[in-house]
């Protein structure tokens, strides 16, 4: 990186920091397509397994404990929730997946929730994929991937909980998962490995937010 380009970046690195330290509100969680908000704010949303650490890495990016709340049971996030940054954009929590208690007919109901807000929201600017850094890609992320290269939505793989494994195991996981999303539509060529726990990447994905929303400070 020549040093303009490295100055180039802290620069988008510290706009994001402020972009993101404005107010974040919770709107509403809906359950089902007709109760959304009306699309006039850009969004990006983060899906996952129930177990990924959504909560976590939304919480990390607006700075606040508990501003998405993680369930004790996991799989219990069944509508898509709304979380407003200060009028800049929202934030949107998707239902989990991989749950282990739920109905087949209740799985089926917000997997069609999901997949309907997905396909027909104009102002969704990219998807975020959360993946457990410890386990990569695994066969139950196919069929997510599978929806977001038919919505034609674009995504963008997010390794989450780094701090758990070794950094350059996480470097080869990131490098495995970009080679895997590599042919697929819709992906992000870029993977971001982060960690809610100890800060790392956070202030890259916030970059990575602001730029895919075209939003400023």
């Amino acid at each position: 990186m020549t040093p303009e380009e490295q100055a180039e970046h802290e620069a988008e690195i510290e706009a994001a920091r402020v972009l993101f330290a404005r107010p974040a509100t919770f709107v509403l969680g809906c359950a089902k397509i007709e109760q959304l908000p009306e699309p006039d704010l850009p969004e990006i949303a983060f899906a996952g397994r129930s177990n990924v650490g959504k909560s976590s890495l939304i919480n990390a990016l607006v700075g606040m404990h508990k501003l998405a709340r993680a369930s004790t049971e996991p799989g219990r996030t069944r509508e898509v929730n709304f979380f407003d940054l200060d009028g800049k954009m929202r934030l949107v929590d998707l239902p989990g997946y991989g749950w282990a208690k739920a109905s087949k007919g209740e799985v089926k109901r917000f997997q069609n929730l999901g997949r309907d807000y997905l396909r027909g929201r104009v102002t969704l600017k990219r998807v975020y994929l959360l993946i457990d850094a410890r386990h990569g890609l695994k066969t139950v992320d196919d069929e997510a991937l599978d929806a977001l290269d038919l919505s034609a939505v674009s995504y963008q793989i997010v390794l989450t909980k780094a701090d758990k494994i070794k950094p350059h195991e996480g470097q080869k996981v990131a490098e495995a998962t970009l080679k895997a999303v590599s042919k697929r539509p819709a992906a992000y060529p870029e993977v971001l490995l982060t960690s809610s726990e100890k800060g790392t990447g956070i202030p890259e994905l916030r970059a990575a937010v602001m730029r895919a929303t075209g939003t400023t400070p």
